[in-house]
């Protein structure tokens, strides 16, 4: 995939019959799939946002946004699958991305269902290094499945007993789970993330990410480490002295950023606190990376 200036190029490698979305598309995408393949990236990668608009908004406010925006082009918010957001969410706490990306993956292959690969359009030995088989993200129903036996026995550890005790209130909501997460779209963000706090395993940053990549809250801002730092280094200084992050800390660094901002804040701080990633720091220049932690010296 590419991202382009007002869409995405990409090519598509595996479609999965049955996808979600397949009943209701138009007889014309029935009959070409590219059609469809376009529709779900369009909705997936929110293509009808014109991404320089934003990033041209965020520069005229913010001195440092405008310092990095060129080292990170094309940072775009998704919009998930609500019961694919919140189950991969679930697998982040306290965890690293490498293991994220594992517990998820794992999720799909022992619960998904596989996709079938197309073979037309693939160079030769192409197919060879597409490797192992792809997986859909399983459905509420699909992982009604697990146990927590399961789960732990797969390295998912005190999460797998969040998956299961969250697949089980979901499926205890009237209409069912996936229209009640979906129904979450139509209410206001603090609402929608009270909502999704009741269920376990989802604290205040979980569920603002939920409301940010599927439920289009895009005034929320999920503050991690990386965002809590981002906001004492350069918007409220003040707040240096704290080192708990508590949920009314949560509260105002979201209030610092959306009033900095004010159009789709959690979208600009996608992008903005990208060099705050350890991973991330090498691709932007050293004048605007987050200033060196003091070592505390050891007492002997």
């Amino acid at each position: 995939m590419e991202q382009m200036e007002d869409s995405v190029r990409y090519r598509v490698v595996a479609r999965g019959g049955g996808a979600e979305g397949a009943s209701t598309a138009s007889d014309e995408s029935r009959s070409d799939p590219s059609i469809e393949d376009a529709e779900v990236l369009r909705e997936y990668f929110q293509l009808r946002l014109k991404l320089a608009d934003f990033v041209e908004h965020w520069s005229g406010r913010d001195e440092r946004f405008r310092a990095i925006k060129g080292y990170y082009p094309g940072a775009r918010l998704l919009r998930q699958d609500p019961v694919e957001c919140l189950f991969s969410f679930v697998c982040s706490s306290n965890n690293n991305i490498a293991r994220i990306h594992g517990m998820v993956n794992t999720l799909c292959r022992l619960y998904g269902t596989e996709l079938r690969r197309p073979s037309e359009g693939l160079g030769q030995g192409e197919d060879e290094k597409l490797g192992e088989k792809l997986y859909t993200f399983p459905t509420l129903e699909q992982l009604s499945q697990c146990t927590e036996e399961a789960l732990r026995a797969n390295g998912f550890g005190y999460r797998a007993k969040f998956i299961t005790g969250s697949v089980s209130a979901l499926n205890a909501m009237p209409g069912g789970g996936e229209n009640w997460l979906l129904s979450l779209r139509d209410v206001p963000y603090k609402e929608a993330s009270a909502a999704l706090t009741e269920l376990p395993g989802v604290g205040p940053k979980v569920a603002a990410c939920v409301c940010l990549f599927s439920l289009d809250k895009f005034e929320a801002i999920p503050v991690d480490t990386h965002v809590w730092r981002l906001v004492k280094e350069h918007y409220k200084p003040e707040l240096q002295e704290k080192k708990s992050l508590t949920p009314k800390l949560m509260d105002l660094a979201e209030r610092a950023l959306i009033d900095r901002f004010a159009r789709t804040p959690g979208g600009r701080t996608t992008c903005s606190s990208c060099p705050s990633s350890p991973s991330s720091r090498s691709g932007c220049r050293r004048s605007c990376r987050p200033r060196p932690r003091g070592r505390r010296r050891r007492r002997r």
